[in-house]
Parts: structure tokens; sequence; C-alpha cells
């Protein structure tokens, strides 16, 4: 059997993306989480050995590190379900987990398998050490996050039941970059101190049906397309909530005068800076505003055949301070006329905003100082979803932050083609959670 010494953590990461371990509604082979969780137990045997494990139904993991003191825990997570990745659409095999020109290539190595391989390294290089963290350590990997399971969201329940409060909360999220906003070529971390609400509004238009070669007009399907068409022309009204504003006056210090200008009075001009970075780009746009986006469509289950009922998923992102409330009276006055319905409402409103102004937040500040010099720590909103939000009930010190380097091309290849991620950066991003680990109080 290969030894974990034997191995570096990129050659650890590249066999555990060769697990396919695909979450989607369609596409879930039981037997290669099996396969993954048999994997790395043989990859991180003192972590296996040592950690109290418990495996939640589903698939999810938590591991429990006794520490010298059961108050206030930290809390370190990771997922390792990966969205579908279609073969044809990349340059190499997306789960062969390939090594070349310094980066492991493949499906989940940013998203989120390779921050699960930095806790990991950092966890079993410690107990070799024999080292004992102040407070105890929780490890909590979920094999639902893709799909918005209930993974997470159990731990939490076992945890709240249990009395256990966390003092910190790390979770995927934001990244090093150096392109953080328009102007900022400084080397930053971005932390999200919360994350955006995630709604899925389903819409339903009915018709009489037929067959198509005697269409009426004002069908389901044209009618569903109005509604469509209305929803992509009127976008939510931008507005900077306050960990926007946190954000702008983190990054005023990064920019050339007249944009720092801009950045430090955008709480007394906060309609105008916030149409200002609705019209920067799609990232800052998400930032400063609800999103919705149409995901799903389906009609007639024929060629030939006129829709009785058309159907659209709204996946929508709630800026923090909506809610599906106002949501749902925005998209009734949207839909006014159109004889187009709402089928259904899933989702939660945005968790609440985490601290920036106690230890815990000072001691994650402190561990990302050591990943690169000069680096600069810079809270903001995420605008995807992530485990961590069910965590919120239970600490105020939730922060989503992926202790690697990534470029603007490995941002978007997350759920897209050609994810890889840096070696060395796998390397550094194990040097984090260490120095988070052991500077406990």
């Amino acid at each position: 059997m290969t030894t974990h010494c034997a191995m570096t953590a990129a050659e650890r990461l590249a066999e555990l993306i060769r697990c396919r371990t695909v979450s989607a509604v369609e596409e879930r082979d039981e037997a290669e989480f099996v396969a993954f969780r048999a994997t790395f137990a043989r990859l991180y045997p003192r972590l296996h050995e040592r950690l109290e494990s418990t495996v939640i139904p589903g698939g999810s993991l938590l591991f429990r590190w006794p520490g010298r003191s059961a108050e206030g825990p930290l809390v370190l997570m990771a997922h390792y379900d990966v969205v579908p990745a279609p073969a044809e659409q990349w340059d190499r095999d997306p789960f062969a987990g390939v090594i070349d020109d310094g980066f492991v290539h493949g499906r989940g190595a940013l998203d989120d398998k390779g921050p699960l391989v930095c806790i990991a390294e950092a966890v079993e290089s410690l107990l070799a050490e024999e080292f004992v963290p102040a407070r105890d350590v929780y490890l909590c990997f979920g094999a639902d996050e893709e799909v918005f399971g209930h993974g997470a969201s159990d731990i939490v329940d076992r945890l709240e039941a249990s009395g256990v409060r966390p003092w910190l909360v790390s979770d995927e999220g934001g990244a090093v970059v150096d392109d953080a906003f328009p102007g900022v070529s400084a080397l930053t971390a971005m932390v999200a101190i919360v994350e955006k609400g995630t709604v899925d509004v389903g819409l339903v238009a009915r018709g009489g049906g037929g067959h198509a070669s005697t269409p009426e007009p004002d069908g389901a399907t044209a009618r569903l397309a109005k509604a469509i068409v209305r929803i992509e022309r009127n976008p939510a009204t931008p507005h900077l909530s306050e960990p926007v504003l946190q954000m702008l006056e983190s990054l005023a210090d990064l920019v050339p005068a007249p944009i720092a200008l801009v950045l430090r009075n955008a709480r007394r001009a906060n309609r105008p800076v916030a149409e200002l970075l609705a019209r920067l780009g799609k990232e800052t746009s998400a930032i400063a505003r609800t999103t919705m986006a149409v995901t799903e469509l389906r009609g007639s289950p024929a060629r030939n055949v006129l829709a009785t009922e058309a159907r659209a998923n709204v996946n929508v992102r709630l800026a923090v301070g909506d809610t599906r409330e106002r949501l749902v009276r925005r998209l009734e006055r949207l839909l006014r006329g159109l004889d187009v319905e709402i089928e259904y409402v899933d989702g939660e409103d945005p968790p609440r905003v985490s601290r920036t102004d106690n230890d815990a937040w000072r001691a994650l500040t402190a561990a990302i100082e050591t990943l690169a010099p000069g680096i600069r720590v810079v809270p903001y909103v995420q605008t995807g979803g992530t485990d961590s939000r069910h965590f919120a009930r239970i600490s105020d010190s939730v922060y989503r932050f992926a202790p690697l380097k990534m470029t603007r091309a490995q941002r978007d290849s997350i759920h897209a083609p050609n994810e890889k991620v840096a070696v060395d950066w796998l390397e550094r991003g194990s040097a984090f959670h260490r120095a988070l680990i052991t500077s406990l109080p």
C-alpha cells in the first residue's frame, strides 16, 4: 500500500478526482461515492483512525477532532460531490485526474475536492506531529451540495441538538485573485461573509393543445415566452447592502484615485454606485442586485403537438435584504395579464451576515496572510450557494473562502469545461489550514 508521505497532495487529489462523484438529478452513481470514501480513508489514514467519524445518511461525512476544549469549535467544510462533466467539451478526460504543466486537471479540482484536500492535508500532517488543537475541530464534507441536498442541514441539526456553537466556520466561496475589481491589480483574498438566497420559481402556462398544423394564437408556449422576455427586460433594482459597502471600502485603497473616490462615497451615493456596479460586468452586477435566470424549459412532448402546459424554472439569487415574499410580489406584477401562473417557490432567504469585528475574523485574516506576502483580505457577498448557509443558524462567524489562487479563466471553469488547480497552491492551502488550526485561542 502506498504510504501517505510517499505521495504528494496533487497525487492524492488526482486519485479523488477519478471517483466520479457526480451529483445531479438524473446522474448519481452511489458506488462512486462509496469508492470515494474508501479512497479518502486509504489516502488519509490518521484522519480516519484518530478522529471520531460519522457517515450521515446520503453520504456526507462528519469528523470530530477532540481538542483541549469542546467550547466554541472550529468547523472546516468542503464537499466531494461534483457537477456533470460532458467529456466532449473538455480538452482532457474530466475524470482522469491528470497532473500536467503544474496543474491538477479534472472535475472538482477547484469545486470542491481541491479545497477538501487542503483541509485533509493539514489535519493529517498535524496528527502525524501529535498536535492537539486548543478547541475541537469538526470536518464537514458534504455529498449533496451540488443539488442543494440535506447532508449539511442534517449535520447542523445534530450539532445544534448537542449544544454545539461553532466559533468559526470556514467553507468554499471566495478565492485568492488579482483582478477582484476593475482597476485592482493587488493580490486579494475575497472572503464571503454572507451568500445570496437561492430560490427556484416554477412558471406554468396552460393551453388547449391540439395538432401543430392548426395552432391558435397566444398559446401556452407563446405566453410563457412573453413572461421570460419580461423577466429578462426588467432586472431587479440594484442596491448596495452592508456587506457590499464593506467590500467597496476595503478595495478603495487598492484602486486608482478617481475610482477610490467613488468607492469611498458609496454609502452617500448608494443608488448611483449600485447602478455603476450593475453595468461593469456580470460578477459585479450579481453582487449589487437580485438576479433571475431561466434555467429549464419544458413544453410539448412531441414535435407536432401543441403544448397543453409549458413550464419554466427561474433560478433566483436573492440579494442581501431581499426576501422570497418580495420576489413573489415582483413576479406577480411582471406576469400580470399574461395568464402565466407561479407553480412553486422553493428555496431560502439569504442567511444572516457574519461578523468582521471579532476574534474569529481576525484569526481567519491572520491565517490568510500566510498565503502570500502583502495579500489583502476583502469581505464580499457570495453569489452562489454553499452548504455553510445552514451553519448561520448556530454561528455568527461563517466565512466562505477557498485558499487557492484562481485566475478569471479558472473561476469561469467552475461548473464548466477544463477545471484545474495549481499544484503549488494546494500546498499553500494546506499551510493556511495548518495556520488556522494551530493558532486557535
